[in-house]
């Protein structure tokens, strides 16, 4: 035990030597480097001032939003719509709407129109106008025989909402 305290203390002692080395070429390296002339520093440069641009494009489509977008968000603008997060969510609420198919229709008691929707694993759904599908509180408006057509409550990207309408073509029998 003895052995290893001695090759402990001949570790430290070498260690803080090897130190006390590196510390004196610190202090001359830095004593070489401030007895040194300073550099001269250049003057700013002067900078001309540039003619003043009045933007007169604000009544065109921003560039900044894809046309299509645009082109909703400015037809629906008059209207204040706003979600209802109080509502009870529906089942096909839980998918996005591009991943649902329409797969058929067919008539109801009292005549209205019943349309099948498949979802994404594979069940069949049963729906009718004034049903919601879709993550954006998509409610349907018209079912066809051969398409449901859809009004999205999606953000207008001004603390606002806009209403996008949307559409699900049939889909051929399941393969």
């Amino acid at each position: 035990m003895n052995q290893y305290k001695l090759l402990l203390c001949f570790l430290v002692v070498t260690g803080l030597v090897g130190c006390d080395s590196r510390i004196d070429a610190v202090n001359q390296q830095m004593s070489e480097i401030r007895n040194q002339q300073p550099l001269s520093i250049e003057p700013a440069p002067i900078f001309t001032p540039v003619p003043l641009f009045n933007y007169s494009a604000h009544q065109l489509k921003s560039p900044f939003m894809p046309s299509s977008l645009a082109a909703e968000l400015t037809i629906m603008a008059g209207k204040r719509v706003y979600p209802n997060f109080n509502r009870q969510p529906q089942p096909l609420e839980s998918y996005a709407l591009e991943s649902l198919n329409m797969k058929g229709s067919m008539r109801g008691k009292g005549n209205e129109t019943i349309a099948l929707i498949q979802t994404p694993d594979r069940q069949i759904e049963r729906v009718q106008v004034g049903s919601y599908l879709g993550m954006n509180q998509g409610r349907i408006v018209k079912i066809s025989p051969t398409q449901i057509d859809v009004v999205e409550i999606v953000p207008d990207g001004r603390e606002g909402y806009v209403e996008r309408p949307r559409t699900l073509v049939l889909i051929g029998p399941a393969p």
